[in-house]
């Protein structure tokens, strides 16, 4: 099976590391997906929910500031400002990373359409966990 290796750096350290399937990420042209032996390119990140996709099928998402990602056919790198992952918390925690996720959204962007969006992500990825 095809799979690319992602890593997800933010200034305070690595936040993702692993082979996957897929990622999309929100990039400054608009929205873009990954896939293994995918042509080199840098672009810029803005405010968004990276969203990856695991060799076992599983979906994690990661929600970002802004920052740039560079690709190339065997993995990609994107670093970042900052980011919150929405997994690997309890029901209880949850709503509390969905708050800081929103606060760092509300941060990075005037844009209140764009926020607007980019909170209706989060939620319907933190209903995926």
């Amino acid at each position: 099976m095809d799979s690319l290796k992602l890593e997800i750096v933010t200034p305070q350290g690595l936040i993702f590391q692993g082979e996957v399937k897929s990622v999309t990420f929100p990039g400054e042209e608009g929205e873009f997906g990954v896939l293994p032996r995918h042509a080199s390119l840098l672009a810029l990140l803005k405010p968004g929910v990276i969203e990856i996709e695991k060799i076992d099928g599983n979906k994690e998402s990661i929600v970002i500031n802004w920052g740039h990602v560079k690709v190339g056919e065997q993995g990609a790198t994107a670093l970042v400002d900052g980011a919150i992952p929405l997994e690997g918390a309890s029901e209880s925690e949850i709503a509390k990373k969905i708050e800081e996720a929103k606060e760092l959204i509300e941060k990075a962007s005037e844009n209140k359409a764009a926020l607007a969006a980019v909170e209706a992500r989060i939620e319907k990825a933190a209903k995926i966990i």
